[in-house]
């Protein structure tokens, strides 16, 4: 019986030492909102993706995501869970119309040439989702933030460059072209995170973007990953550029590196405002 007693007692002290785990838990992870959302260019219909602290009496900073030129993919609303569960109001944002999602690289050029032929589409494609995002009463619409993905990148700097008001953005292994920096148009503080084997964007692009922003005396931080591809951030890049024949993969270290980078970026221009 003594030992039934100690095996019993054993049980119990396992028992409740599990449930305080998942309270614990419970208290200290965020519940997190997630919705489908629907706006508008003109005539296009945009099916948006946000994630977004569930609490509504508390304002927190906003984060627009543009995702890579695949689309409205699961990767893209990944980005904006993630940014949700440290305290941004997240909104992945459609670039495209009905949340399409490109099936090969020969489609996703198609989806995103009036983007390269017009660089202007990227302030108003950003602007709709301003719009959007700071509908939510989440939102401190005072302290919002873009980043973007290799073509989204490209869409939040040149967003940037034609005066998106924008604390700041992000871009990752995003193209460096588009319309020259003016400033006297640029709001948003800007961080640039290139891997330095990006085969899309060589250091020839990478030398004329700084000198360009250096003569305009912008707010930019530039970093470069070692090793890093174009795609560097996307887990199923290896995957992709074996698929397609294309010069990308994934790596681990360059993608904790530049989020770690990003939320010390975000720090300073929110001023600690996120979780």
């Amino acid at each position: 019986m003594k030992t039934l007693s100690i095996f019993y007692a054993v049980l119990l002290i396992s028992a409740i030492s599990l449930v305080t785990v998942s309270c614990n838990d419970k208290k200290t992870k965020a519940v997190i909102k997630e919705e489908t959302v629907m706006y508008k260019v003109d005539t296009t219909v945009l099916k948006g993706f946000v994630a977004c602290p569930a609490d509504s009496t508390v304002k927190h900073p906003a984060v627009i995501i543009i995702p890579e030129w695949w689309g409205m993919n699961d990767y893209i609303k990944s980005r904006a869970r993630q940014l949700a569960d440290i305290g941004y109001v997240a909104l992945a944002a459609d670039m495209f119309g009905g949340g399409k999602i490109a099936a090969d690289p020969k489609q996703a050029m198609e989806f995103t040439a009036p983007f390269y032929k017009d660089a202007h589409l990227a302030l108003t494609y950003m602007n709709a989702a301003l719009t959007e995002i700071k509908k939510y009463k989440q939102t401190d619409v005072n302290n919002v933030a873009a980043i973007g993905y290799c073509f989204g990148g490209y869409i939040v700097l040149n967003a940037a460059k034609l005066g998106a008001e924008l604390k700041g953005i992000v871009s990752f292994h995003g193209g460096l072209g588009g319309v020259p920096a003016d400033k006297a148009l640029l709001k948003a503080k800007m961080l640039i995170c290139h891997g330095d084997s990006d085969k899309f964007v060589p250091q020839k692009d990478v030398d004329a973007f700084r000198h360009q922003m250096d003569s305009v005396k912008a707010d930019y931080t530039y970093k470069s990953y070692p090793n890093a591809t174009h795609a560097f951030t996307n887990p199923e890049a290896t995957n992709l550029g074996k698929k397609f024949k294309l010069p990308i993969e994934y790596n681990a270290k360059a993608d904790t590196a530049s989020w770690n980078d990003m939320r010390v970026f975000f720090n300073k221009i929110f001023e600690n405002k996120s979780n």
